[in-house]
């Protein structure tokens, strides 16, 4: 059973580096928009000066 578990880590690993490339290039499309629109990046909800 051990290369069930080891599959399921694999599987895991690739979803994690899909998730991350996706998130990498909405960040990149999301700050091009706010400089379009002659505003600074969006400083997210955990910064002081956030939401």
């Amino acid at each position: 059973m051990w290369y069930f578990a080891w599959m399921l880590g694999v599987g895991f690993a690739i979803l994690f580096a899909i998730l991350n490339a996706m998130w990498g290039e909405n960040e990149e499309a999301r700050d091009a928009a706010f400089a379009s629109r002659g505003l600074p990046p969006d400083p997210g909800t955990d910064s002081p000066v956030g939401h």
